[in-house]
């Protein structure tokens, strides 16, 4: 039977005051070991983003909340640096909040840091914020839970308005980050028209 942590870090005190530092130590070691946590440097391409966005249908997996296409968003900035600006390393400062609030990202479900494993069944679509929130915690420790996708023919997080507009001003295709990203929803969007969806 396991200790409460609380309850594990106050015996360890406890041990401390009567100068049992290794008693501490044990304890520490058998009820509330450290698990260093390994840094997942993992991109992403923008066709497998596409695909997990689309698949969950635009929505934060762990609020529940819609989320806008990356290069959406960065439309935006292009038309309008005033007053939706962009900055390339996401400051709070420089840059517009939607940057955070709504734009998505591919989490995994179950951190590779603890274990799960780094394949599209462990991905799971959520805002920046919310995954700057989550990091390496599981769902559990949060008493958070997993949302339902939402239907992207209901929300698709404006994909097929970028990619109507991008076709209908071809010079944006001129930046790359767009001509990128409007490659893999061309071809993320003809895959799914071919299945039905």
């Amino acid at each position: 039977m396991s200790i409460d942590r609380t309850e594990t870090i106050k015996m360890a005190c406890a041990m401390l005051d009567q100068g049992k530092t290794v008693s501490a130590a044990d304890m520490i070691r058998q009820n509330y070991p450290f698990t260093p946590i390994k840094k997942n440097g993992r991109k992403y391409t923008p066709r497998q983003m596409t695909r997990v966005f689309l698949r969950d249908g635009f929505i934060d997996r762990y609020r529940g909340t819609r989320l806008v296409h990356p290069p959406a968003l960065r439309l935006l900035s292009h038309y309008l640096p005033e007053c939706f600006p962009y900055h390339k390393n996401g400051k709070m400062n420089e840059a517009h909040i939607a940057y955070w609030e709504l734009f998505p990202t591919i989490d995994h479900l179950v951190p590779v840091a603890r274990g799960g494993i780094d394949s599209e069944e462990n991905w799971v679509c959520c805002s920046m914020l919310t995954n700057s929130i989550k990091s390496n915690w599981l769902l559990e420790e949060l008493q958070w839970d997993l949302k339902s996708p939402g239907n992207p023919n209901v929300w698709d997080g404006m994909l097929s308005w970028f990619l109507r507009h991008v076709d209908e001003h071809k010079e944006l295709l001129a930046i790359g980050y767009i001509k990128t990203w409007f490659h893999a929803g061309m071809e993320i969007s003809l895959n799914r028209a071919a299945r039905g969806f």
